[in-house]
């Protein structure tokens, strides 16, 4: 039997979308104007400069970036391009690639974050009260714990 949402959970329901959609083209629209990057292409950029070398394998590249293996490569090729990012076959198994962020990524990263937090700032956090904040932490991480298991 079907659990239709109730009105509270409906309305709900759409203004996440709605906000999470508004949030993901503010933070694209801002990273395209002012560091000539889509907000995927950033998202790549932070994964690898967090990761032990600035490198990771593709695969895991791809869980932590949440896509696909294909999109991440095409990704991962226009960031070779621009030097920003390099591959090299994976020293444990030969079969695997590794991405590696570059210095001239890293730069790109560099210059990007600041317009990015302001954007993400101005966009979400300056809206919320600290108890808010507390709250939509709390209601991510659930969700996610339960969406990663």
């Amino acid at each position: 039997m079907t659990r239709w949402l109730d009105a509270d959970e409906q309305h709900a329901w759409r203004s996440f979308l709605a906000a999470t959609q508004l949030i993901y083209e503010a933070l694209d629209r801002q990273l395209q104007r002012d560091a000539g990057m889509p907000h995927t292409y950033y998202m790549i950029l932070v994964a690898l400069s967090e990761a032990p070398a600035r490198s990771m394998r593709m695969s895991e590249l791809a869980a932590r970036a949440q896509s696909s293996q294909s999109r991440l490569s095409h990704a991962v090729a226009r960031l070779e391009e621009r030097g920003w990012v390099r591959r090299e076959r994976c020293p444990s198994d030969r079969r695997g690639n590794v991405a590696v962020l570059t210095d001239e990524g890293f730069a790109a990263l560099a210059a990007a974050a600041p317009g990015h937090v302001e954007e993400v700032r101005r966009s979400l956090f300056d809206v919320l009260t600290p108890e808010q904040v507390r709250d939509l932490d709390e209601i991510c991480s659930a969700v996610r714990n339960t969406l990663e298991r």
